[in-house]
């Protein structure tokens, strides 16, 4: 039964599943977008992110994502326009995916390549930094991301005839935890 068990072990490392694997769990995040009109500026924020990572062989792929419709702007109209100008019924979730070296732990300024799925457009961005505070087993990093609409193919809303501006960037502060 050992020697069973450990051919298991075995065959399954390679593959990620061996108990050498670190993971990280999203334990905490806001995530707040700012747009800006020449008549008002407004937020939507949003804590329903989910997020996990996993470290193997020197390398950490994670995966966060956050409903669409869980970002407040403190106007119920404006965050149901914002649901279809994102195609949010069709596209339900954003969702962002990054990879880093595990040596990035160690470090307080990450730089961070990153694929961001809105509104069925991916987006890439290349080296945003955030920084990084460790506390214990926990890691909390915070950033703003240069996002624009243009980048997933939205077509900045109007109003009163006045597009908004293209600009988009989206404030992450998350809290993650390794176990």
């Amino acid at each position: 039964m050992k020697r069973k068990s450990l051919a298991v072990f075995l065959l399954l490392m390679p593959l990620g599943l061996g108990a050498a694997d670190v993971q990280w769990f999203l334990q905490q995040s806001t995530l707040t977008y700012h747009v800006s009109h020449p008549l008002h500026q407004f937020d939507g924020v949003s804590h329903a992110a989910r997020g996990k990572g996993v470290c193997h062989a020197g390398q950490c792929d994670f995966l966060v994502a956050v409903p669409v419709k869980s970002f407040d702007s403190a106007d119920s109209n404006r965050d149901l326009h914002m649901i279809q100008v994102t195609r949010g019924a069709q596209f339900p979730m954003v969702t962002v995916r990054f990879r880093l070296p595990e040596d990035a732990a160690s470090q307080s300024t990450i730089y961070v390549d990153l694929d961001i799925e809105l509104a069925g457009q991916t987006a890439h961005f290349k080296q945003v930094p955030f920084q990084k505070v460790a506390q214990g087993s926990d890691a909390k990093i915070s950033g703003t991301i240069p996002a624009k609409m243009t980048d997933f193919k939205i077509d900045p809303p109007s109003l009163l005839a006045i597009p908004t501006k293209d600009e988009m960037p989206v404030r992450a502060e998350m809290t993650w935890r390794t176990m």
